[in-house]
């Protein structure tokens, strides 16, 4: 049984099934009249290149769908355009094919962190990830990399739900959008120093797969040098422009809603 699938058909969602060929995903797309593409697609190898040329290929021979939001959703992209190390391989090049078109419209969206992982799981549908994310609500821990001052943001899940929809609606797009409820503020702490980083992204500069130590390195990389920080003045003008309707929750209201419903 595909629990997934299954999952999603109890929710009232449509599933259709694709190989991410470019017939396949074109026939989804003109049949049911599809006007945007939204992917969540997180591939740390060249495959993610392939599946969304597939896809932005679709949409250009659709009769309806010109719209792509490609799978980012990280952080302060124009500051840090390779980073994590494996967007310099896999987001950059995608990214690169979309600019030399002008046939489909296209945003690199991205959102910081997500505010669910500051969730037990017991009150979040989101998978933790208790190694790169700074807090462990389950194990009651947290890890600090560098001084623990370095600027993050983070995004309640269903605000950037919420939020994709309101772009959807907006007439025209810029080519990056940031969405962010809140930018962060020092807490106590253990630490984790820059030097600890850097030791392990040393250590696996030649490897050609992309361990998991490596991948948190990367991540952990980013936090120090703010990258999960969306540009505060940009951000704001955008939310202003396109997700006047979206309350965007801080961190305390969100734990707040946890105290009154089984799922946030």
């Amino acid at each position: 049984m595909d629990t997934n699938h299954d999952w999603l058909e109890k929710k009232g969602i449509q599933v259709f099934r694709t190989d991410y060929s470019i017939p396949s995903i074109l026939s989804i797309l003109n049949n049911n009249g599809a006007t945007t593409v939204i992917s969540f697609i997180n591939l740390t190898d060249t495959k993610y290149i392939d599946i969304h040329s597939a896809i932005l290929t679709a949409c250009q021979q659709s009769s309806t769908c010109k719209r792509i939001i490609p799978s980012e959703w990280i952080g302060n992209i124009e500051a840090f355009p390779l980073k994590p190390n494996f967007y310099a391989t896999t987001r950059e090049p995608f990214r690169q094919i979309l600019r030399a078109q002008d046939t489909v419209e296209w945003t690199l969206f991205n959102i910081g962190w997500l505010a669910d992982f500051f969730l037990p799981s017991s009150k979040t549908y989101m998978k933790p990830i208790p190694n790169e994310f700074p807090i462990d609500p389950n194990g009651w821990a947290a890890c600090v990399r560098g001084t623990g001052d370095e600027e993050q943001t983070w995004t309640c899940g269903r605000d950037v739900g919420k939020a994709v929809v309101e772009l959807c609606k907006a007439k025209q797009w810029e080519q990056i959008t940031y969405v962010a409820a809140e930018w962060s503020h020092p807490l106590p702490r253990t630490e984790k120093s820059w030097q600890d980083v850097q030791r392990v992204l040393e250590a696996h500069a030649d490897d050609k797969v992309l361990s998991e130590e490596l991948e948190l390195a990367q991540v952990e990389e980013m936090m120090l040098m703010s990258c999960l920080a969306c540009p505060e003045e940009k951000t704001l003008r955008q939310r202003k422009e396109y997700f006047a309707h979206v309350q965007f929750r801080s961190l305390e209201k969100l734990l707040q809603s946890a105290k009154n419903v089984d799922f946030v």
